[in-house]
């Protein structure tokens, strides 16, 4: 008798999307384009149609993948009981690195560029580019970042510039763990928060022994030191001038290895790709950067850049997250219509498209004034607004990741998704270098430092945003709000209020009117409600249109 049971397929997929891969992350971006050519670069001629379509392969989607779920670790002896304080990556991890470096994402603002004269477009296309690779991998961007700031430190210590700046603007990625002049390229890192003070840099008990010239011996720990595999880090420790930076190998000058000793490598919510350890320094090398007493002063140059690069990337993840919302609701049919199709989808849709566009507009402005720091005007948007646009694109971009992630509904949930990783970075960008009331304070500071510059700014948002609604209202109110002083209890309002005025001013100059318009309407006229609640009248159409371009 023949008991066997005749296979019946149950399972047949249908109405599923198809992944999002194979996709030109830039040529399908059209807000990306139109603030490029805004801020004055034109798109034909960037190269950024090429670098879209590899970022966007299924190839390059797929190091991310792996790379996250094949954490670093930790080898801190061998098997001899010899130090090596080792962090190992998996090969996606590597990959991802390799095609970075190769675009450039670590040093190409400087490969034409004097660092304390910057000029042409190298910031705002990094920043393009930073962008694009963000919502693909993001854990990596972190050295990457770290790498390319690490130049304006060093800018003020030029005999050691001059040595290093050679191999970190290298496109060959060396990952071998060797002493920096044997290597090819190098990445560099940075360790300034302690467990006792973590902001508070100033309350730092690392401590610094000058040995000879420039070289000292620091003795302590860091509580964060992200990226342990660079090839040196710029460090705080306390001299008896106070606070000192210093630039320290992984490496002693006679080949040995320096004393790192890494103690842990961090179990964090999210960037799992990237490796941030708990560090002691044990007697390690370690060259002055700067004056003694003048390292908050001298690395503060090197986190102005890595603000931006966080308010840069986290408009990178809300664009993918966006990305993958408008492609599912494209591809899925519910009650008979496809989701793109149904007025309280779009409704959510074009007000995740908004955000996403103003948030692009801005963090591409801001890159732009990095390469015009030689006009007074451009030098001091740069100082105030960074801040601005780290605290209001940072703070947005978990909010906008879950609604992204709840278009897909279950499917946006599982693992399988991207929007999971995505989700899990967000929180990243607005707790590194400076989280948000930190961020503010730092804006009412650098008000205060500058109170000419700071209302020329106002001034010019006012002209920008005279014809927008709420817009002179904002910024009148502003205006009052800062002359009456007393602001601390009042830090987070006064920095979000700019924050909304410069995105809308930001995204004036580069979105059609009518999506200005209703940028203005709903974030500046009126309170903003939640993301599918805001009316954006004759804007929802090119919204929805402009914010996934099928190739």
């Amino acid at each position: 008798m023949n008991h066997s049971l005749e296979f019946i397929e149950t399972h047949e997929a249908f109405n599923q999307p198809p992944p999002l891969r194979d996709v030109n992350l830039v040529a399908s971006n059209r807000p990306l384009i139109d603030c490029l050519e805004a801020n004055g670069l034109a798109y034909g001629a960037s190269g950024l149609t090429e670098f879209g379509a590899r970022w966007g392969s299924f190839d390059r989607l797929e190091l991310g993948r792996l790379a996250n779920e094949n954490p670093p670790r930790l080898r801190t002896h061998d098997p001899r009981g010899v130090r090596i304080d080792r962090v190992e990556f998996h090969p996606a991890y590597h990959g991802l690195m390799r095609a970075s470096t190769a675009d450039g994402l670590h040093a190409s603002s400087w490969d034409q560029a004097d660092p304390a004269q910057p000029s042409g477009h190298g910031h705002l296309l990094r920043a393009a580019r930073l962008y694009t690779v963000a919502g693909v991998e993001s854990g990596h961007v972190c050295p990457m970042t770290m790498t390319h700031a690490s130049v304006a430190a060093l800018a003020s210590a030029p005999e050691h510039l001059r040595t290093w700046l050679p191999k970190i603007t290298s496109r060959d990625y060396d990952e071998s763990f060797v002493p920096f002049w044997e290597k090819k390229s190098v990445t560099l890192g940075m360790g300034m928060t302690e467990r006792q003070g973590g902001t508070d840099v100033r309350a730092n008990t690392t401590r610094a022994e000058p040995v000879r010239d420039d070289e000292y011996r620091l003795t302590g720990h860091k509580w964060f030191l992200s990226a342990p595999m660079s090839d040196a880090f710029l460090i705080l420790a306390q001299t008896g001038e106070g606070p000192t930076c210093f630039l320290v190998p992984r490496f002693r000058p006679e080949g040995s290895l320096n004393g790192l000793h890494f103690q842990r490598l961090k179990d964090k919510l999210g960037n799992r790709s990237n490796a941030s350890s708990e560090v002691e320094l044990a007697g390690a090398f370690g060259w002055r950067v700067g004056e003694e007493g003048r390292g908050v002063r001298t690395i503060i140059n090197m986190v102005q850049l890595t603000r931006l690069d966080c308010a840069v990337a986290s408009a990178g993840l809300v664009r993918m997250g966006l990305a993958l919302a408008v492609h599912h609701a494209r591809h899925r049919s519910v009650f008979g219509r496809r989701l793109v199709d149904q007025p309280a989808m779009q409704a959510v849709l074009a007000d995740l498209a908004l955000d996403a566009e103003a948030m692009t507009a801005l963090a591409l402005r801001v890159a732009h004034s990095f390469d015009h720091t030689g006009r007074e005007a451009e030098a001091a948007y740069a100082r105030l607004v960074t801040p601005v646009a780290k605290f209001g694109i940072c703070k947005a971009a978990p909010r906008l990741t879950f609604e992204a992630m709840e278009c897909l509904g279950g499917n946006g949930y599982v693992e399988e998704s991207p929007l999971p990783r995505l989700y899990r970075e967000a929180p990243v960008n607005a707790i590194w270098e400076g989280s948000g009331n930190v961020i503010a304070l730092d804006v009412l500071r650098a008000v205060g430092r500058d109170e000419d510059a700071a209302f020329a700014l106002l001034h010019d948002l006012l002209e920008q945003n005279r014809d927008l609604p709420g817009g002179p209202e904002a910024v009148l109110s502003l205006q009052s709000a800062l002359l009456a002083g007393d602001l601390e209890a009042k830090a987070r309002a006064v920095t979000d209020k700019l924050y909304h005025l410069t995105a809308t001013a930001a995204l004036a100059r580069s979105a059609p009117p009518e999506i200005a318009q209703a940028y203005a309407q709903t974030r500046l006229a009126q309170p903003a409600r939640m993301v599918g609640a805001n009316d954006l009248g004759h804007a929802l159409k090119p919204l929805l249109d402009r914010a996934f371009v099928t190739i």
